[in-house]
Parts: C-alpha cells; sequence; structure tokens
C-alpha cells in the first residue's frame, strides 16, 4: 500500500512539474514574442533636434539654413513638422527669415532601425522681405530640396539596446500614432 500511495504521489509530482514547466514557457514565450514601445512626442522631438540645423543651397543662389524643427503628430501616422528658415544670399545685407512647414507621412525601416518620414510635402514657405515670385520660385526649389533631405532623416533612430530584451533581438515592423506620440510594434528576430 506504501508503494501504490509513493507512487501516486510521484505521478502527481511529475503531472504538477510539467504544467508547472508548461506555464513557465508558455511566459516565457509571451514575453519574447511580439511587444509595443511607446515614444512620446517629446523623445521624438529630442532626436529630430539633434539633426538640425540644416544648410542648403537653392537655385545656386541663396543658402538656406534650417533650425528649430517642431514636430507634431496628426492622425493616420502623419506628422506635421514646422522649421525656422534663414534665407543669406551675397546681394542682400541681412539673412531673410521666415519659416517652413512640413507635412509627411511616418513608415518604420526596419533595416535601418528607425523611423523615417515618407511623402513629406512643403505645406508653407514664407520668408520675409522676399517678393512674391521669387518666394513662389524659391518655394518650389525648397520643395524639392526638402523632400530629398528628409527622406534621409529618422524622426528617430533605435539604439542596439533599445531592440534588445531578455537576451532577444528585436526589429521595428509597424507604427501607429497616438494622442502622445507614437507607438511602434516590434518582432523578435528569428533566431537560425
Amino acid at each position: 500500500m506504501a508503494d501504490l500511495t509513493t507512487l501516486r504521489a510521484r505521478r502527481v509530482f511529475l503531472i504538477a512539474s510539467s504544467l508547472a514547466a508548461a506555464a513557465a514557457l508558455s511566459a516565457c514565450a509571451s514575453i519574447l514574442g511580439p511587444r509595443e514601445v511607446d515614444l512620446p512626442l517629446s523623445k521624438l522631438q529630442a532626436s529630430l533636434e539633434r539633426r538640425f540645423p540644416m544648410d542648403n543651397r537653392l537655385l545656386d543662389l541663396f543658402d538656406v539654413r534650417l533650425s528649430r524643427p517642431q514636430l507634431a503628430v496628426l492622425p493616420g501616422d502623419r506628422v506635421a513638422l514646422t522649421i525656422d528658415a534663414s534665407v543669406a544670399q551675397s546681394f542682400l545685407r541681412n539673412p531673410l527669415s521666415g519659416s517652413l512647414a512640413v507635412s509627411g507621412r511616418l513608415y518604420v525601416d526596419p533595416a535601418r532601425s528607425g523611423v523615417y518620414l515618407a511623402e513629406p510635402r512643403l505645406e508653407r514657405f514664407a520668408v520675409s522681405g522676399l517678393d512674391e515670385p521669387v518666394g513662389r520660385q524659391l518655394a518650389r526649389a525648397a520643395n524639392g530640396v526638402f523632400e530629398k533631405a528628409m527622406l534621409d532623416i529618422p524622426v528617430y533612430s533605435f539604439r542596439m539596446d533599445e531592440l534588445r530584451y531578455a537576451g532577444t533581438q528585436y526589429v521595428p515592423t509597424r507604427i501607429a500614432t497616438t494622442s502622445t506620440g507614437l507607438r511602434v510594434s516590434l518582432e523578435p528576430v528569428p533566431r537560425r
């Protein structure tokens, strides 16, 4: 009888141990599965500010310095960006100042581990002291230059330590705008 009781106790112990191990593995799988990370607007703003000022030449006549970017998150994974602009030219005594406003759609580039601006569109280019025809011509040129420049500038770049969790490497795959910033989906990199 003692042997039968001991045998039953061992079976119960083995079953309980197996269930506990299965629960632990299940918990590990959920920890190491897809994750979401919220990036507040302040963190995005700080990341973007490190990439400015930017200097560009327009129409081989004007030197434009872009500085003080101000980022706003819009619905539909879009952002609005307002930037101070300073325009200098050899025939101008003092640089002219103004601002430009750009909007665009955000996307994740997993290969570069960052969030980038796609389809940038110049919404407004206003420089005080320029006559209207020159201002329009400068705005057209600025749109082309700005579109090329912004495609290579990340709104946010992930550090390697931000993409590693519990010994697992992650890669950003999707984003969504929130009322306070961005939500980025991260997927574990398959092990080989």
